[in-house]
């Protein structure tokens, strides 16, 4: 699995990590959102157990294995000038166009036990 990621999308997102170390994390989030899920970016601070890594031209994202049927083989990562969130793509089809990063580093819940939506 890959992603190519943009180069505004590069600038976000090294940004969003500021001076802490952190992994970037695909999640696909149907917790509490009152629709069929978001995908969202998450921060944390360590892979969990089972999570395994997309490769990117920046650094590698993690994703739980559970949740890979959601996501294509060959994705981009991009962003656009005057809007906050990323964009989610494939050759054959849009995954999200309103992606948001979540920092979760130093959060004491588990993602399993979240009952709100990840992004506000």
């Amino acid at each position: 699995m890959k992603i190519q990621i943009g180069s505004l999308a590069k600038e976000r997102l090294v940004e969003s990590l500021g001076n802490r170390p952190g992994f970037f994390k695909l999640f696909y989030d149907t917790e509490g959102c009152g629709c069929n899920g978001v995908i969202v970016i998450l921060i944390t601070d360590k892979p969990d157990q089972f999570d395994i890594e997309i490769e990117t031209n920046l650094v590698p994202f993690l994703v739980d294995p559970k949740q890979q049927h959601n996501l294509d083989e060959t994705m981009r990562l991009e962003a656009e000038e005057n809007y906050p969130a990323f964009k989610l793509s494939s050759d054959s089809n849009l995954l999200s166009s309103n992606i948001r990063i979540r920092d979760i580093r130093g959060d004491n819940h588990t993602l399993n036990d979240t009952t709100e939506c990840l992004i506000k």
